[in-house]
């Protein structure tokens, strides 16, 4: 069988979606999928369309070049075609209009199944501080004519349908291989260390445990606790807000932020630090239920963490704490009380997310795809899913 990944956009190495779809590929293959990934990419002005390595199309530079990344998809099909594809699993970049629905029609017409995967629904809230609120709005008034042509859209919500079409729900998953866990459990007996990783955006909530500290260190504590930040600021907005909070409470001491991170150093990091701090602030963004990759990220690590929303893979979870899903500040003392009651290895939570690693999880998107074929056995595009 084979399969093509297609996204909208390049990777960073440091970038955790970048990390998943790399991870997702690795998960497709390892299950038997021969897969492709089509993507993104710029070199000094020039965009290009890249399938692997190779370049598939070449858009020029200028304003020529804009456009026709965002709009011209022949040359995928083609592909598509030629390669005789079984399966095309895209990336929603939020970009439903008349280019993407003909990509998608076309591949339908020609008995290939496509399913598209939402990584945030619903998303309208994330526009609010965005400048791209025009795609936005482009999005709003075909995304529910592309979706009547998909097989079946991925979701990592509870949500049974989504504009119109049904969707299958699975977790967001881990790489075990790229994770290593935390080797040992540090001395915490005078402080803690406290560590977010993210691409900081509102809805991630920082801000609550930055107030949080400041209430704490009101009262002078001879237990110290610090609060490292991994990763960039989405926008200028929100640094100032963070710095102001830090600097009108003479927090410097105890925030260090680190910016983007990634390999042997951001190992070292969480080795360094004790306690997670996952996202504080999806309400912001209309969100209650979601399976974020960085729970699973900390879990793989081993360490305990908090987070406000609903993830089911976690609410049982005697190393997860939560709390509500609003604007106070977080309570430093109960992240304390909570931690100091816990007697689990960080090798005892790492162990239970084994099912949730991506081969797991795409699994679940072929198996759906032969049901699909088993109801529908002229569909003779999938006839080798099993080989």
């Amino acid at each position: 069988m084979k399969a093509l990944f297609l996204t909208f956009h390049g990777f960073h190495a440091t970038n955790g979606i970048s990390k998943k779809i790399h991870y997702q590929v690795r998960a497709l293959e390892a299950n038997g999928v021969e897969t492709h990934l089509c993507y993104l990419s710029e070199t000094q002005g020039i965009k290009y369309r890249m399938l692997d390595q190779e370049i598939l199309a070449d858009y020029g530079g200028g304003i020529k070049g804009k456009l026709y990344k965002r709009f011209e998809f022949n040359s995928v099909f083609r592909y598509i075609i030629k390669n005789q594809i079984d399966l095309v699993y895209i990336r929603s970049d939020h970009n439903a209009n008349p280019f993407t629905i003909r990509l998608v029609r076309k591949i339908k017409k020609a008995g290939i199944h496509v399913v598209m995967e939402i990584p945030t629904y619903p998303y309208d809230q994330e526009y609010v501080l965005s400048k791209r609120k025009i795609q936005l709005l482009i999005d709003k008034c075909f995304r529910q004519q592309l979706a009547k042509h998909l097989d079946q859209i991925i979701t990592f919500s509870n949500y049974k349908t989504i504009f119109g079409t049904s969707t299958l729900q699975i977790s967001n998953g881990i790489d075990f291989n790229d994770i290593p866990v935390k080797q040992e459990a540090n001395n915490t007996s005078q402080e803690i260390h406290l560590i977010g990783v993210a691409e900081i955006h509102y809805w991630h909530g920082f801000d609550r445990l930055l107030k949080g500290l400041a209430n704490y260190y009101i009262h002078s504590p001879q237990y110290k606790v610090y609060f490292h930040i991994i990763g960039d600021f989405f926008n200028p907005g929100e640094r100032e807000e963070y710095m102001s909070i830090i600097k009108e409470n003479h927090l410097d001491p105890y925030v260090i932020l680190h910016g983007r991170q990634a390999g042997q150093m951001l190992d070292l990091l969480f080795e360094l630090c004790d306690f997670g701090i996952g996202s504080l602030g999806r309400h912001r963004s209309g969100i209650t239920n979601i399976k974020t990759l960085k729970n699973r990220e900390y879990a793989a690590r081993g360490i305990p963490f908090i987070y406000s929303e609903i993830d089911e893979d976690f609410e049982n979870m005697p190393y997860i704490m939560k709390i509500p899903a609003n604007e106070e500040a977080v309570d430093i003392k109960q992240i304390l009380n909570f931690y100091n009651q816990l007697h689990i290895t960080p090798l005892e939570i790492r162990n239970s997310i084994r099912h949730l690693s991506w081969n797991n999880q795409m699994k679940k998107v072929l198996d759906e795809m032969q049901k699909k074929d088993k109801i529908n056995p002229n569909n003779n595009n999938i006839a080798n899913f099993a080989t």
